[in-house]
C-alpha cells in the first residue's frame, strides 16, 4: 500500500457512507409521509395507491443498499484484493506467446464477464421478485435469458473491436495516444447514437408506425410547429417486459425517430401524449441533447488525458493492488477507480439535468398548455408507482428529474399565469 491507497480507501469509504446515509434518509422520509397523499395529488391518487408507491420505493431502496455494499466489496476484491492481478497472471500463464493485444482484450472481457455474472442475481431479483411483486414485470425467464444472451453477443461484437483499437493506440500512438483514443471513442459514440434506432433497438423490441391516425396527425402538427423533422413516429412493445410507460426520441440527424411505449398509449389521452412529446421536443429545442454530447466529449477527453498521465505512474498501479503493469490493467483500474472520485460531482450534474427538465416543461406548457402536462405527469406517477414524497437531500444528489410535488407546483404556477383574470 502507498499514499494513493489511503486516498482511494478514504474516497471509497466516505462515498459509501454518504450513499447509505442518503438512502436511509430517503427511506425514512418516504415512510414518515406514507400515511397521507400530498395535497397536489389528493384528487388523482388514492391513499392505497400512495401506499403502494411508498412500499415500492422502500423495496427498491433496500435492494439499492445491498447493491452498493456489494459493489464496494467487489471493487476492493478486484483492486486491493488482488483480483485483477490474479486474472492477468492467469491469462499470461495460459498464453505466454500471444500478442499483447489479444491478451489484453481477453483479460478485459473476462473481467467484464465475471462482473456481469456476479451482478446477475441482483438483476434476477429485481425483475422476477421486486418488479413482479408490484405488478410491473411482464417478461418471462425465456425472454430474460434471450435478452441476456443478445446483450452478451453485442458486447462481444462491439466490445472486442473497441478494446482492441484503444489498446493498439495505447501501444503504438506514443505519448499522445489518449488524444487518438478520444477521437476514436467520440466518433464511435456518435456513430452508435445515429445507428441505435434502426440497428440496435430493433434487436430487443418491435417498433411499429403509430396507427392512430388522429393522434398521428396531432403529433405531426406539433412537429411542424416546433420545426422538428424525424424518421417516423413509432410505438414500441415495451409491455412485453414491463408495464412502466415512457416516451423518447432517439438518433441523430435524419435518423431521428420518436418512440412511444405501448403502455403509455394505454393510459394517456391524445392531448396528454402531445404534452409528453412536447416535453421531449423541448430537450431538443433547448439544445439539451447537444449540451449532453458536449459534456460527454469534454469529460471523456479529460478522463483519457488523466489516464495518459496515470499510466506512467507506478504509484497508481501499486496503490490499487497491482504489481504487474500493463495497458489493459491500467484501463480497467481507471474505469473502476474513476467513479469512486467522480461520484462527489453527481449533485452538480443532477442539478443541471433538473434545470433541463424545467426548461423542457416550460416548452411543453407553451406548446400544449400546462394542464395537459400536469395531468400526464400525474398519470405517469400513478401508473409507475413513483414516490410522491422523496427526501429533498437525496433528490438533490441523485434525481435527474425534479421531485413530483416540485414539478407539479412549478407547472401549476404556469397554469395560473395562463388563466385570464
Amino acid at each position: 500500500m502507498n499514499w494513493f491507497t489511503y486516498i482511494f480507501l478514504s474516497a471509497l469509504g466516505s462515498g459509501l457512507l454518504l450513499q447509505l446515509w442518503l438512502l436511509l434518509r430517503h427511506r425514512n422520509h418516504i415512510i414518515a409521509h406514507r400515511s397521507e397523499v400530498p395535497e397536489a395529488f389528493t384528487n388523482h391518487i388514492s391513499l392505497s395507491q400512495h401506499h403502494t408507491a411508498a412500499d415500492y420505493s422502500v423495496a427498491k431502496i433496500k435492494l439499492g443498499i445491498k447493491e452498493i455494499i456489494f459493489g464496494s466489496a467487489l471493487l476492493l476484491a478486484w483492486t486491493l484484493g488482488g483480483g485483477l492481478q490474479l486474472i492477468q497472471e492467469t491469462w499470461n500463464a495460459m498464453a505466454l506467446d500471444y500478442n499483447p493485444l489479444i491478451l489484453g482484450t481477453g483479460f478485459i472481457l473476462s473481467v467484464f464477464l465475471i462482473s456481469g455474472i456476479l451482478d446477475l442475481p441482483f438483476s434476477i431479483y429485481r425483475t422476477f421478485v421486486l418488479e413482479n411483486k408490484y405488478g410491473f414485470n411482464r417478461t418471462t425467464p425465456a425472454r430474460f435469458l434471450g435478452d441476456l444472451l443478445l446483450t452478451l453477443a453485442l458486447t462481444l461484437l462491439l466490445g472486442v473491436p473497441i478494446i482492441w483499437v484503444i489498446l493498439w493506440l495505447m501501444q503504438t500512438a506514443g505519448d499522445l495516444w489518449w488524444l487518438a483514443a478520444w477521437a476514436f471513442w467520440t466518433g464511435f459514440t456518435l456513430l452508435m447514437s445515429w445507428a441505435y434506432p434502426t440497428l440496435i433497438a430493433p434487436l430487443f423490441n418491435k417498433f411499429n408506425p403509430l396507427e392512430d391516425e388522429e393522434l398521428r396527425m396531432r403529433i405531426q402538427q406539433l412537429l411542424d410547429r416546433c420545426g422538428f423533422t424525424s424518421n417516423g413516429i413509432f410505438v414500441m412493445d415495451g409491455s412485453r417486459r414491463s408495464s412502466h410507460g415512457n416516451a423518447y426520441f432517439t438518433g441523430l440527424g435524419k435518423n431521428k425517430r420518436i418512440v412511444f411505449f405501448d403502455t403509455l398509449l394505454e393510459h394517456l389521452e391524445a392531448e396528454e401524449m402531445e404534452a409528453v412529446l412536447a416535453h421531449e421536443l423541448g430537450h431538443f429545442k433547448r439544445k439539451h441533447i447537444l449540451k449532453g454530447l458536449v459534456i460527454m466529449v469534454i469529460s471523456s477527453l479529460l478522463g483519457l488525458a488523466l489516464l495518459g498521465w496515470l499510466i506512467t505512474q507506478s504509484w497508481f498501479f501499486n496503490g490499487l493492488g497491482v504489481t504487474t503493469e500493463s495497458n489493459a490493467i491500467a484501463l480497467l483500474l481507471f474505469l473502476m477507480a474513476a467513479p469512486v472520485f467522480s461520484q462527489f460531482l453527481q449533485p452538480l450534474m443532477a442539478k443541471l439535468q433538473r434545470k433541463h427538465e424545467f426548461e423542457a416543461d416550460d416548452y411543453a406548457a407553451d406548446q400544449t398548455g400546462a394542464e395537459h402536462m400536469i395531468s400526464a405527469l400525474v398519470k405517469l406517477y400513478k401508473e409507475n408507482a413513483s414516490t410522491l414524497t422523496p427526501d429533498q437531500l437525496y433528490s438533490a444528489f441523485h434525481d435527474s428529474h425534479p421531485p413530483a410535488p416540485v414539478r407539479i407546483a412549478y407547472l401549476s404556477s404556469k397554469l395560473k399565469m395562463e388563466t385570464p383574470v
